[in-house]
């Protein structure tokens, strides 16, 4: 009897010890955990140059690159009569809730200002056009003090490895406002961008100026590449977006936000890099006005618009570069900069593991019940009654076998349930719950044996 006493005795410690946490050590010690905090590599762990994927939403889009990817999309400007419906009632609703401005339309040339009618005043708080240097409160113009936010416009492009090399070299990454009809011709730059967890934002589909179009034409050229980033990402959603030409007014601000949910993000400062390539400036001039700019004051801090549209522009980027580090700037992607760390509406960054399923228009989590993709899918339909918009853009598109990356698979299970951080704290608790009731039910089991 006395024995089972103190079997019975030393199984209830033995219980109690498992069931109760201690804080009141006399003493330190290191404990070797036996589960990991997280059941799969960290973001910044050697693995991912090897299996390197940006997580998903759960939902099973095309492969980048892949014919049924770019088969939906406009293989040029988008025909404003073949828009989705929900984007075209998102706007009417705006409309009709007074919160797009009746401005009219501006017109010009290409490669000139556009010019509005006799009577409107572009500078005049009710137009504030942003090609007259008229800043909206709603708009980002400058970065934080001593903040270089760092960014490229006009991607993706045949350089665009370059700049993505360098970067990455130098442990920096950057936002890309990106053009919906180069992503369809440069998958595989896309995809390396976003594999690099550099940053992807809207630089809509066909680089027009924007005041120039009507409401219609402005939801196409924004939502056909949000729609399109959003499949290419893994369910990522742009949170910013930057006009061709740095053309806005209150009307194509409000259309932006009010339908998509982007805010705006002009510069502050130009090199005027594109024009390396056509003789309307050089490479001594680029280096000269960075120079300026960056051995000046630290505020306010600085959104320079800079280019990857060609080797000359990329290298200008390159020999600014030193300049940067040496005064003291401290650098960050601009869309993380501004974003408050959150460079999407749903998700931390290109690689983080937080992605929420939801839809391209603001407050819609799940718009569609008709879509091309699959039903589980939260984007709309884009499907169109055009023929050019149904039509495979591969005569544009560099299809391949090594940028086919699907973003179907999760990294942890097949299920459609997005993964996240929550989640895998979830299943280590219920591991450690099932470890503990088994240890509990074995040591019961001996206590009824040996009594």
């Amino acid at each position: 009897m006395f024995m089972r006493f103190i079997t019975l005795s030393a199984a209830i410690v033995l219980v109690h010890g498992a069931l109760i946490p201690h804080d009141g050590h006399d003493h330190t010690h290191n404990v070797n955990q036996g589960l990991p905090s997280a059941w799969f590599q960290t973001d910044d762990h050697p693995v991912h140059a090897l299996f390197k994927r940006a997580f998903d939403d759960g939902v099973d889009y095309p492969a980048v690159g892949s014919p049924a990817w770019s088969a939906p999309f406009p293989t040029s400007t988008p025909d404003p009569n073949a828009l989705p419906a929900e984007w075209v009632n998102a706007l009417d609703a705006a409309v009709a809730a007074g919160k797009i401005p009746n401005i009219p339309q501006s017109s010009g040339k290409p490669q000139t200002n556009p010019v509005y009618p006799s009577g409107t005043n572009p500078t005049s708080p009710e137009v504030c056009s942003a090609t007259y240097k008229c800043r909206n409160s709603g708009d980002i113009w400058n970065g934080p003090d001593g903040y270089f936010g760092t960014s490229f416009d006009d991607g993706p492009q045949p350089f665009t490895p370059k700049l993505l090399q360098f970067l990455d070299q130098n442990n920096e990454k950057a936002t890309h406002f990106m053009i919906g009809v180069n992503i369809l011709a440069f998958p595989q730059q896309f995809m390396a961008t976003l594999n690099s967890d550099n940053d992807i934002a809207v630089h809509t589909w066909t680089h027009p100026y924007m005041t120039t179009l009507s409401n219609r034409d402005i939801v196409g050229q924004l939502g056909w590449s949000m729609e399109l980033i959003h499949r290419s990402t893994g369910g990522r959603i742009p949170k910013f977006w930057r006009p061709p030409f740095g053309d806005s007014d209150n009307r194509v601000r409000a259309i932006a936000q009010e339908v998509f949910g982007l805010q705006t993000i002009i510069w502050n400062l130009d090199t005027s890099d594109w024009g390396i390539t056509t003789g309307a400036t050089t490479p001594e001039q680029v280096h000269t006005n960075m120079q300026q700019w960056l051995s000046g004051p630290k505020s306010p801090g600085l959104i320079i618009l800079e280019h990857e549209t060609s080797e000359a522009s990329v290298d200008a980027f390159i020999a600014a570069y030193p300049l940067i580090k040496s005064n003291g700037w401290k650098t960050e992607s601009l869309a993380e900069l501004v974003g408050n760390g959150r460079s999407y509406r749903n998700a931390g960054s290109s690689a983080s593991n937080d992605v929420i399923s939801a839809g391209i228009l603001i407050g819609n989590a799940s718009p569609s019940n008709t879509s091309s993709a699959p039903s589980s899918s939260s984007s709309p339909s884009i499907s169109t009654t055009t023929s050019s918009n149904a039509s495979s853009a591969s005569s544009t598109t560099q299809t391949t076998s090594t940028v086919v990356v699907s973003t179907a698979a999760t990294s942890l299970a097949t299920s459609s349930t997005p993964t996240s951080n929550s989640s895998t704290v979830n299943r280590d608790c219920g591991f450690l719950t099932w470890i503990l009731s088994t240890f509990i039910s074995a040591t019961v089991m001996s206590v009824a044996l040996i009594w």
